[in-house]
Formats: C-alpha cells, structure tokens, sequence
C-alpha cells in the first residue's frame, strides 16, 4: 500500500473518529479528512498527526486538537447558513486555515509571528489553496480593510472580548473564541441590528492572544 494511500486513509480515520467526538457536519467531516494533517506538523510528529491531540509547532504555539477544530468551525456553519468569507486569528500552521478553504469562498488569517507566517504561505502553495489570503500583524486588530466578515474564528485565548474583532463582523455573523487566561471558556458572540449576543459554550485550553507581532 502506498505512503499516501496510508495518509489519505488515516484522514478518513480521522474524521470518523470525531464523529465519536459529537462532530456533525458532514461538510466539515469530509474536509478534516481531505486535509493532510502531516503536513502542518514537524517531522518529528508525524505520527501522530491523525490522533485527536494538540501538538506543537515551535515558536511556543500549536496545532490545535482536531477535534476543536472540528468544533468551531462546525459553530460557524451552523450559524450562518451562507459564510462566504472569514477572518481566522492566529495562523499558526495554517491548519484549521485549510480545513476552512475547503468550505467558505474566502479565508482570511493574520499572524503575529512572522516566522509562522511565511512557513503557511509557502505550505498553502504546496497545498495548492487558492482562496486564503494571510496577513502577518497583531491579531487584537483583526484586518479592517477586507472587513466585516460573515464569520471569525480565533484560534488563541483572549484575556478579554476584543472590540475591535466584535466590529469586524457582519449583522448576522458570528465569531467563536476562547477567553479567559487560567480559566478558558469559548463563547460564540452574534451581531445582530441591535447589539451583540454572547452565548458561553464549553470550557477549552488554548496559548494566549498576545497583542502586537513579532519577526
């Protein structure tokens, strides 16, 4: 059997064994399975690329767990029954930036790191992702000029609601983010004509959104 029949299958294995997670959606099953997960970690993980862990990239960040990938971006859809463009904050890899091209028209996602940065850029090259444009800069600040989006997703911890990430939205999307520093909650907030509507979700671990960037 081929290396990349092996991987191919190990995604489809992957997928399945989020479905025992409580993932839905089939749409975001199908593209967690069609993601090369190996491809976003250091080589020295490789195998374990398909378990249901969070792993590290360097630069004291991670590749988050499949299954909260699966999870936010599952949010995202159900909410919005049309998400055409997001903002992701917090490149990192550049993994859950993939699984979301497979599914929305357009993907956004700023870095602070720069290093981490040009190592996605040049993996979505490989990858042949067309439909992500990334962005190296603080992520307190969101990207104003490709503003509102329908949906953001924030793949660090914030100590407090950003403002500035709330604005960004479009009446009628919606962002999932993690806040709180010792104690994390991820909380699912909805623009509508009047306001803001914050629901809590669950409780989650993710490093911190530091403000500013860094080369």
């Amino acid at each position: 059997m081929s290396v990349s029949l092996n991987l191919a299958r190990s995604g489809e294995r992957l997928a399945q064994l989020l479905v025992q997670e409580g993932i839905k959606d089939q749409r975001v099953l199908e593209a967690i399975a069609r993601v090369p997960r190996h491809a976003f970690v250091q080589p020295a993980l490789i195998h374990k690329a398909y378990e249901n862990t969070a792993l590290p990239i360097g630069k004291g960040q991670t590749i988050s767990q499949p299954a909260i990938v699966a999870r936010m971006t599952e949010i995202i859809l159900a909410a919005n029954s049309k998400v055409e463009n997001v903002l992701e904050i917090g490149t990192g890899c550049g993994y859950q930036t993939a699984v979301l091209a497979q599914l929305v028209n357009k993907v956004f996602s700023v870095e602070r790191i720069a290093s981490l940065q040009f190592q996605a850029r040049r993996l979505m090259r490989q990858l042949d992702l067309h439909n992500i444009s990334l962005k190296h800069g603080d992520g307190w600040k969101g990207w104003s000029s490709k503003a509102p989006f329908d949906a953001i997703i924030v793949t660090a911890a914030a100590a407090s609601m950003p403002q500035k990430l709330k604005e960004q939205l479009k009446v009628g999307g919606v962002m999932v983010i993690p806040i709180g520093i010792e104690e994390q909650r991820l909380k699912i907030v909805t623009r509508t004509e009047e306001g803001f509507e914050i629901k809590d979700i669950a409780n989650v671990k993710f490093v911190p959104l530091i403000a500013g960037d860094i080369e």
